[in-house]
């Protein structure tokens, strides 16, 4: 073999190689996947989202527009279970899978939304007529977070906080499970 037959195979060799990375690297999806399970009491809840980067972006009132119903995560709506009937800021919810939605506002509470479609995109919202709950709770100031996470950063032995974070603005609610004996 020559040297231009090397240098030709190692040239394919290295296009080959930087094609098929560049490749892999544009099938990673911008917001990564996140499942969190919480157990408060007996019931189990458990929430998957789409975890979108703020990148720089203004967030609430821009990127995330005042007013509108908006989906916090991204792509597949997001989506919470449990397993018994739970009490969330003082209203009760039975069991089961919902999605959640948020309404933000700029000089108000925030609307939390539970909607009993389940299993939809992003967009649209599915409307108010598949709603099961809907919450006004007050926005707090928080420190920064990137990346969207939903968490829960309190929990106690029958009650715990839901707490959806984002940017410099986190909106929780309280969720308590009503007393049951074990089985």
């Amino acid at each position: 073999m020559n040297l231009r037959s090397h240098v030709a195979s190692a040239l394919a060799l290295a296009l080959l190689t930087a094609a098929s990375a560049s490749a892999n690297a544009q099938g990673y999806p911008f917001s990564q996947r996140q499942s969190i399970a919480q157990h408060v009491a007996f019931t189990t809840i458990s929430i998957e989202y789409g975890r979108p980067v703020a990148r720089g972006r203004a967030l609430f009132g821009a990127l995330v527009p005042w007013d509108s119903v908006w989906h916090p995560g991204a792509d597949s709506a997001t989506r919470i279970t449990f397993d018994h009937d739970l009490v969330i800021d003082g209203r009760p919810l039975a069991a089961g899978e919902y999605t959640l939605w948020v309404i933000p506002r700029a000089r108000q509470a925030w609307t939390l939304i539970f909607n009993r479609a389940a299993h939809v995109f992003h967009k649209p919202y599915p409307g108010a007529a598949t709603d099961v709950l809907r919450l006004d709770l007050e926005p707090q100031s928080a420190s920064h977070v990137e990346t969207l996470t939903i968490d829960f950063p309190l929990v106690l032995r029958d009650s715990a906080q839901l707490r959806i974070h984002w940017g410099e603005t986190a909106l929780s609610a309280p969720i308590k499970a009503p007393y049951r004996p074990a089985s």
